[in-house]
């Protein structure tokens, strides 16, 4: 079983809509035995009193529209003793890798990846927060998600 965490700043937006797109890529091609694939933050902003927000309005809804659910979700942290559990960690932007470095304590296996590294543009996925372009984001995300799958041989 292949393990894929993505990440962003708060997991609100980003990595949630990275975890379900996945999610719905792998269910597509009946393979969702051979992949856990879940999605947290590198920031606390989202998480209060150990509770996470759910996933933010616009990101749900822009998901819905495709036909994907994220019900349920709601942030969490990644944590150090996470670089052992998962294979993959897909950031979705610059400063997510530098913060994933720093919370996992480096990188000596070569498990973090930023997800538009996978695609011809590279670059980083534009964070909706601030965009509002979340339909932008969907695109990015996706075409992350679907090249992403196209490098995992069969786990």
């Amino acid at each position: 079983m292949l393990k894929i965490m993505f990440v962003c700043h708060g997991n609100i937006c980003r990595s949630p809509m990275a975890e379900f797109i996945m999610k719905d890529l792998v269910k597509k091609q009946g393979k969702e035995k051979d992949f856990l694939i879940l999605s947290s933050a590198t920031s606390t902003e989202e998480i209060w009193n150990g509770v996470g927000n759910p996933v933010y309005p616009p990101a749900k809804a822009e998901l819905a529209k495709h036909g994907i659910s994220c019900e349920g979700k709601r942030a969490v942290q990644l944590k150090k003793d996470d670089y052992d559990k998962y294979d993959l960690f897909i950031g979705m932007d610059s400063a997510n890798i530098r913060n994933m470095h720093r919370i996992l304590g480096g990188d000596p296996e070569g498990k973090i990846r930023k997800l538009m590294d996978y695609t011809n543009r590279g670059g980083d996925v534009a964070d909706p927060w601030y965009t509002r372009s979340f339909d932008v984001t969907y695109r990015d995300v996706l075409e992350g998600c679907t090249e992403l799958l196209k490098t995992i041989k069969e786990p």
